[in-house]
């Protein structure tokens, strides 16, 4: 016999005639506090933070107006020339592109000598 099927047997012996450590069962509701406690820490590690950022970028894109450089999630860079519903129409360098205003990520704000 192995190693393995011999810890089988003494185990299942164990369990047939009792160790005298019976263990008396607690609360069912206490099962639950480590799931609890592992979801509130989801929430303060991932899920705040990510919608305290939409909360940002919602509004970000409601502040838009033509005439802001902005820059694209593709990486595009270019200046706004329209806005529509859910579109933005931007003009980078000789081309107009028209796109989701979702697309924008971020206002640029060219630094000038007077706010050094």
């Amino acid at each position: 016999m192995t190693l393995i099927e011999n810890m089988t047997w003494i185990l299942a012996a164990q369990n047939a005639t009792g160790t005298g450590q019976e263990t008396q069962a607690g609360p069912v509701w206490v099962q639950f506090v480590p799931f609890v406690f592992l979801f509130l820490i989801m929430y303060v590690i991932l899920i705040r933070p990510q919608q305290k950022k939409a909360k940002e970028h919602d509004a970000l894109l409601k502040k838009l107006k033509v005439g802001d450089r902005v820059s694209t999630n593709g990486g595009i860079i270019g200046v706004v020339v329209g806005l529509k519903d859910n579109k933005v129409s931007i003009r980078s360098a000789d081309s107009k592109l028209e796109m989701l205003k979702g697309a924008v990520t971020e206002v640029l704000v060219e630094k000038t000598s007077s706010d050094s």
